[in-house]
This record gives structure tokens, sequence and C-alpha cells, in this order.
């Protein structure tokens, strides 16, 4: 619990409390309570507040209706492309917000792909806004959800039909409420990341749509407006901690030890007609969903002026638009350098902390809990500025080190490595470890014998998100990153940012070399099998000595 807790505390509760209480301190004094009043009182704010709130939820709502037939699909079916439609899936996830955004303008505004071929348009509107939503987080819910599915023993299901009850019913009564921490884990990290939603709506709601993320960059960044940008990052902070306060209480309350098997003895091949309609519409849903936009992005990658082609590739070579010191080609290397140490990061503190919180009980523990969430329901644009003024003196002086944008992307990628694993570790009957104990196992090797065979494949699905989000974290690096090892979320952000074709055609080129990146590591990923077939309790048992 000490790694987790120092490293929050120094590089996430000290940035964020220096920059909000420069903002609150004016003249000497605090002006919390006057300037609350004053910014919850104005009637836009309150419209932003609202917008945030019921577009999350939509947006949550919506994923998890679309995601959980896909999470079913890839947790226990078997077809060929498997390993590279998963990987597919979780490309979005890792793009640039400002990059999804612009991608469901190209596909849906005007003059973009469905205007351009059928006439057809869908205005920069709230239903562009929750399709883009989906489309970004539909892989939090399959990795989340299905990577706990996976490990479900079937056979609990089979016997309840073998009683006599439904196919829906069993579902129903036998694995749902045994994903019920899963979904409930994916739900969470879906509104946070819709709650505090900011590229997306910045390019498809228009002057008309703002999230709290979206409102305290206006008042930062444009306004130069602290006081107000520092009370809305508390509001969203305050909200932040209600749910998952929350979120930690039904947890609780549905917390069981489960019987878990290797994931290869749970998937089948594709029989029966539900089975087989069930994988078209996953499918189908996917295509049109994430292909379709992906495939936009890598149009307009290719669409040079002088006819398809590579030339907007071949300009990244060079440095002579002025966009940057370097030339953008090399975000390519920073990008996976700065994600690797990242993940590293996330791994060492996440699984510390979900170990710990696996084998303590009590109110700091559940406290702590909710804390690991709270960097991804934070301004990321508070958490950047926190990290230039705050990390500015020894022995914190990190403005001139790498190590700065990696420290700020784990804080990011530890909240997916906790509650990717805590369920999973929770589920681990607490029995096998006292019995490893009773044998004279040391605590690491009961862990290293009994725990880690049956979590390593959630402990790669972490790795696979903390690399992920990693890549395409863009909110806090596009303050840190420096001007000669831009990352590629930042250098997309950059060209995006710049008038002309050539600097859009490189955005776009940046994002498809993006895309491909993320294919690549996370087939790499799949090859990386977590346990042999037949491997369960008893071979966990078996390698502490008891058997």
């Amino acid at each position: 619990m000490t790694v987790p807790v120092v490293f929050f505390g120094i590089f996430f509760a000290y940035p964020v409390a220096a920059i909000v209480g420069r903002g609150l301190r004016q003249d000497g004094a605090w002006q919390f309570g006057a300037s609350l009043g004053e910014v919850l009182g104005d009637p836009d704010i309150g419209q932003v507040l609202w917008f945030t709130l019921w577009q999350a939820l939509a947006s949550t709502g919506l994923t998890l209706v679309v995601a959980m037939p896909a999470a079913y699909v890839f947790a226990r079916l078997e077809f060929p492309g498997k390993s590279l439609l998963r990987a597919a899936v979780t490309v979005p996830f890792v793009l640039p917000t400002v990059v999804v955004g612009t991608a469901f303008l190209a596909l849906l505004g005007r003059g973009g792909l469905l205007d351009d071929l059928w006439g057809l348009r869908l205005d920069t509107t709230v239903w562009a806004i929750l399709l883009a939503h989906v489309f970004f987080n539909y892989a939090v819910v399959v990795r989340t959800v299905g990577g706990l599915w996976a490990q479900l023993d079937p056979r609990q299901e089979e016997a309840a039909r073998m009683l006599g009850t439904s196919r829906f019913r069993a579902w129903r009564t036998v694995t749902l409420p045994a994903l019920g921490p899963a979904v409930a884990a994916a739900a969470l990290m879906v509104f946070l990341f819709t709650f505090t939603s900011f590229g997306v709506v910045q390019i498809l709601g228009g002057p008309g749509f703002a999230t709290l993320e979206v409102e305290i960059y206006r008042q930062t960044a444009q306004l130069l407006d602290l006081p107000t940008a520092a009370v809305l990052t508390l509001v969203q902070f305050a909200a932040v901690g209600a749910i998952l306060a929350v979120h930690a209480w039904t947890v609780r309350r549905r917390e069981t030890a489960l019987s878990l098997v290797d994931a290869a003895y749970a998937v089948r091949r594709v029989r029966g007609t539900g089975q087989r309609l069930l994988l078209g519409f996953v499918l189908a849903t996917v295509a049109v969903l994430i292909l379709l936009p992906l495939g936009v992005l890598v149009e307009r990658a290719l669409d040079a002026a002088g006819g398809y082609g590579l030339g907007y590739f071949r300009a990244l070579m060079s440095a002579d638009g002025g966009a940057f010191l370097v030339p953008p080609i090399d975000a390519v290397a920073n990008s996976l350098q700065y994600a690797a140490v990242a993940t590293l990061i996330a791994l060492l503190v996440g699984g510390l902390a979900a170990a710990a919180l696996t084998r303590r009980a009590g109110r700091f523990t559940r406290g702590f809990d909710a804390l690991l969430m709270l960097p991804l329901g934070v301004s990321a644009v508070t958490v950047g500025f926190g990290f230039l003024i705050a990390l500015d003196r020894p022995p914190l002086d990190l403005r001139a080190s790498w190590i700065l944008v990696p420290l700020a992307q784990a804080l990011v990628g530890v909240p997916f490595v906790v509650r990717t694993m805590l369920p999973v570790l929770r589920a681990v009957d607490s029995r096998l470890r006292e019995a490893a104990a009773v044998l004279g196992a040391s605590p690491w090797r009961a862990w290293r014998e009994v725990d880690l065979p049956l979590v390593r494949r959630a402990l790669l699905v972490a790795a696979g998100f903390a690399f992920a989000v990693s890549l395409g974290e863009f909110g806090a690096t596009v303050f840190i990153a420096r001007p000669d090892n831009p990352t590629l979320p930042v250098a997309v952000a950059r060209l995006l940012g710049r008038a002309g074709d050539l600097n859009y055609g490189q955005a776009m080129a940046l994002s498809t070399i993006l895309m491909i990146v993320c294919v690549v590591s996370l087939l790499l990923l799949e090859r990386v099998r977590p346990l042999s077939r037949g491997a369960g309790t008893a071979g966990a048992l078996d390698r502490t000595g008891a058997f």
C-alpha cells in the first residue's frame, strides 16, 4: 500500500492541489465560497453541468448495450480472425479524442464520406457525440467484462440448463451476477471518460454543447479565468468522488468467490443459429461502428493533392513545415518509449494497489480504492498545469526530465490496471492462499504460485490497457511534452490546429501510424498465452507443494 499511496500523493494530489489553490487564492485570501456561488449561479454553467451529466449517462448505457454481446463473443466463441478483430476493436481507445472527433466529423459531417456518397449527413449534434463515445469506449466493456467472462466456469451455467432453466434465465441468474463487478467497473470507466469528455465534444459539439472538461479548458486557456476553472475542477472532483463512493458500495455488496478456469477451457466453436446470429451482429457492429470511421482516417491520409498515394506520409519525414523542431515521424519512437515506461509504472503501482485492496478491509482501504480512480475524473488540463507549477523545485524539479511524460501517462493507466485485476483477484478463493501458507509457502511464493497463474490473463489485459491509454494520452501530455520530443497525440493535435491541407493530411497519416502501432502491439499481446489448458486451482495448489 505504501508505494501506491506515495505515488498518488506526489504525482496527483500535490499537483492538483497546487493549481487549484493558486486559482482560489486571490490577494492572499481564499475566495472559494464567493467563487462557488458566482460560478454555479451562472445559467450557462448550469447548462454545461446538465449536458455533462445526461450525455455521460446516455453514452454509458448505449456502450453497454452495444458492447456486451461482443464481450461474450470474444470470451466464449472461437472463430477465424478473432485475434485481429480483438486488436482492431481496441484501436479506437488508443486514438486521441481529437482524432476520434475528426474521424466522425469526416464521416458524418458536411463534406464527409456519407455526404459525398449518398447525401446523408448527421450534423454535429448529440447523436454524433454519443456514437463517437461508443466508438471510443467499446473496447473498455469488451476487454474488462470479457477478461472475467472468459475465466468463469461454464459448467455452472450448463448445470442450470440441465435442470430445465432457459438459456436467458440461466445467464441472468448465474452468469450475470458473477459478472456484476466487472460490468460495474466497465460502466464506471466509460462514465468517467464520457463525463470528462473533451476532444470529442470540442470538435463535434460546436459552440452549443460543452462538458465540464471543455469549459475548464475554455476558462483556463482562452479566458485565463483561473478562479472559475478552479471551482469547476472542484465541482468535477466532487461529482467523481460521489460516483466512486456509490460504485464502491455496490461492488462490496456483490463480491463473492468465483470458480475460475483457464480461459481456453471455456472457448467453444460457433454452433447453433443463435450463436451465428450473435456473431453476425457483433461483426456488423464492429464493421459499421469501428472499422468504417477508422477507414475514413486511412482514406483521408492517402488522399493527397496529386491523387491517392503516400505523399502525406513522406511529408512526415521532414520538419520543414515549421510545426515541429524535429520531423513529425520522430513522435512514433517517442510515444513507444514513453508508453513502455508508463506501462511498467502502471503495472507496478496498480498491481501493488490491487493486491493490497484484495487483502485488506476497512474505511481507509475503501477510500483509497476510490482515490485510485480519480485521475480518470479530474481534468487533465488541471493535472498538466499542476505538473508545471508544482514539480518545479528540488528534489521534485522534473520539468526538464523525460520521466515527467511517462509519470503523467501512468496516472491514467493505473486505474485500468486496478479495475481490471481487482475483480479477478477478489474472485480467487482465499482458502487457496491459506492452504499454501499452512504448507509453509511464503507470502511471495503463495502469490506467485496461487494468484499469478489465475490472474495472469487479467494482468496481460491490464498491460494492454495501460499501454493503449499511455499511447493516446493527450490532455496532460500536451502541456509537458517537450517541443523536440512530441508524442503522437500531441503531434496530431498540433497539426490539426494548423491551417492547410498538408497539415491535415499529415495529422491523418500520423493517426494511421498510431493505429498500426496499436494493432501490432495488441496482436503481439494476444500471442502470449496466460495458462496451459487444464491448469486450474488444483494446479495452482500443486505448484505450492500441496500435492
